[in-house]
């Protein structure tokens, strides 16, 4: 059994599954490479009654048909290697789940009965019926199993949310747990790093993150006895370059007709408050129907967008923003670099174009760790809503607050600095015209507090006392 990096909630309550003496219907779902199949696999080593993964539509070269034929070969295989048998070779879903269900009581006792199916999505393939067949084995036969526990697991969110989460037919009600799982957090990616034998400061650790985002099967590929900028060259500016195909086998792996779906974060990756979804339909001339709110919905469920609405905007106005870290990385540079040669990261490392980059990163961090943050300023116990604001004539904006139930609101600049940041007399002044700003339009009766997040510190001088409290990278970690 290989080591699980953090995941430890998510531990405890697959444990809390096994143990239960109930059947359990559990459904996995997250962004692709996030590490759903390891933490499954590996949690419950040694304790697996049937594992099977599905193949890849992505890398199969037939026609629709033959997809569902080998589909049904490899399950069965998988069967096979399980000590099951068959008198006639499955022709349909139905049959191969009957296989399963014969394979689970030959070994039928006592013990609980992990089943694992990992990339189900994949598996309904065109008019191939695996879901009714599914619904027929659980309902038919596993639920009332109460040492059975299946675990399904896909990272196309969309067919999990429809088929499996909110199914509306036969499987309405009987999944018994829902688990998402997400990208690491900057902690987490810490971990990450000592189990490879990777030595790397925390700065360089905001900058690897503002890379690849908390997504273990991309922090696999770097290498200990590289430096950062090394590992980026190698991973996407090299001859050989790993990842540099990654961002059309992601998105087309996760979802058909990926090139709409490709359009849409593209066009969220041209501007950094993101776009309504009226503005999206007319932008990428998709039709403003339900169809683009479930594209949109999907996008988010899979971790790569976020929604939002301003803070003392209409609940109306929602905001859709690319967050994910890799696809922002690769639309910045990789998609509009394609003629880069060897060592371009390391060759424009200092250029103004990568510290503007850094420092727009670095909001994109500080909002996915908006927990840690809470928690260092010292109200983490407090109920809060995190919003970004900006006034009536856009002249003024943060990125990042926080409307405490205690009556106050705290208001965040994010800066990414080699050392501690400085305020001059010019950027005082700013500050001052931004709250006189918020205070005005919002018309807010509570303490305005602001904050400032950086890397290192807040260097002491005459403006500094502006700030009341200081966030710094650590406190992210």
């Amino acid at each position: 059994m290989q080591e699980i990096i953090g995941r430890k909630p998510e531990q405890e309550e697959l444990e809390r599954l096994y143990n239960s003496g109930r059947p359990e219907f559990v459904a996995v779902y997250g962004r692709r490479r996030v590490g759903k199949t390891f933490l499954i696999r590996e949690h419950f080593s040694g304790r697996l009654s049937f594992y099977h993964t599905a193949i890849s539509p992505a890398d199969f070269q037939g026609n629709k048909t033959e997809l569902k034929k080998e589909q049904l070969r490899a399950f069965c295989s998988s069967i096979q290697q399980y000590g099951g048998d068959w008198d006639a070779y499955p022709q349909d879903w139905f049959d191969a789940f009957a296989c399963l269900k014969s394979l689970l009581e030959k070994h039928a006792g006592n013990a609980r009965q992990v089943v694992f199916i990992d990339e189900l999505p994949w598996m309904d393939t065109y008019k191939s019926g695996f879901v009714s067949a599914l619904e027929h084995f659980w309902n038919g036969w596993g639920a009332s199993r109460t040492n059975l526990m299946l675990i399904v697991c896909g990272s196309a969110a969309s067919w999990m949310n429809d088929n499996i989460i909110n199914n509306k037919g036969g499987l309405y009600g009987r999944l018994t747990h829902e688990m998402h799982l997400h990208p690491f957090n900057l902690r987490e990616c810490e971990h990450f790093y000592q189990s490879r034998g990777i030595s790397m400061d925390r700065y360089d650790q905001l900058q690897s993150y503002m890379v690849f985002g908390g997504i273990p099967y991309y922090l696999d590929y770097l290498k200990p006895e590289n430096s950062l900028s090394e590992n980026i060259d190698n991973l996407f500016f090299s001859k050989e370059a790993r990842l540099k195909k990654e961002f059309e086998r992601l998105y087309g792996s996760l979802f058909s007709n990926s090139e709409k779906y490709i359009e849409i974060v593209r066009l969220l990756s041209t501007k950094r408050n993101g776009f309504t979804r009226k503005e999206i339909a007319e932008k990428t001339h998709l039709a403003y129907n339900g169809l683009l709110t479930k594209m949109l919905q999907s996008l988010e469920n899979s971790d790569f967008v976020s929604s939002y609405t301003f803070f003392g905007g209409s609940a109306r106005d929602v905001y859709y923003k690319l967050t994910d870290m890799f696809s922002l990385f690769y639309l910045n540079f990789i998609d509009k670099n394609k003629n880069a040669r060897d060592g371009f990261w390391t060759k424009n490392i200092r250029t103004p174009e990568l510290n503007t980059w850094r420092g727009l990163a670095f909001e994109d961090v500080c909002l996915i760790h908006q927990s840690q943050i809470k928690k260092a300023l010292g109200f983490g116990a407090v109920d809060a809503v995190a919003a970004p604001w900006r006034s009536k004539n856009n002249n003024a904006q943060v990125d990042l607050l926080f409307d405490r139930s205690d009556r106050v609101v705290n208001l965040c600049e994010m800066k990414f600095v080699a050392d501690d940041f400085s305020i001059n007399k010019d950027y005082d002044l700013e500050l001052r015209r931004k709250v006189e700003r918020f205070i005005e339009d919002t018309n807010c009766r509570k303490s305005v507090h602001l904050s400032l997040v950086t890397t290192y510190g807040l260097d002491r001088n005459m403006y500094s006392g502006r700030f009341q409290s200081v966030v710094t990278m650590d406190d992210m970690f």
